[in-house]
């Protein structure tokens, strides 16, 4: 019954977050998705509703690393990684999509760690 409430407040919360928040091809939007066990991101353009680039926990190159580090350190290494995908597309500015999660702990690393791969927002 308490999963069910916190999905429904953070689905409200995501709701408010996203009538704010909108993709361009120009600022495409950066999005977190966050499990217990994975952090998952992905830079969305909404106005084609294609995904750009993504990086999450369940690849190699983070999953190699995985076994010693916290979870905080996965999302920063996951940010760095997809900062670093997305620079290699061409896209520098993002607006960032907290996905109603409050903005502190594995979503604040990724941030930080997307924003040390070079991305601005």
């Amino acid at each position: 019954m308490k999963t069910i409430v916190t999905q429904i407040r953070r689905a409200r919360r995501q709701r408010r977050v996203r009538a704010k928040v909108q993709g361009t091809p120009e600022r495409p939007r950066l999005n977190v998705f966050r499990s217990a066990r994975h952090i998952f991101a992905q830079i969305i353009d909404d106005s084609q509703g294609r995904t750009l680039v993504a990086a999450s926990t369940l690849e190699q190159a983070v999953r190699a690393q995985a076994a010693a580090l916290k979870k905080q350190d996965e999302a920063k290494a996951v940010g760095k990684m997809l900062a670093q995908r997305a620079l290699e597309k061409g896209l520098k500015q993002v607006v960032f999509d907290r996905g109603g999660y409050q903005y502190h702990g594995r979503i604040k690393s990724l941030a930080e760690g997307a924003r040390e791969g070079g991305l601005e927002f």
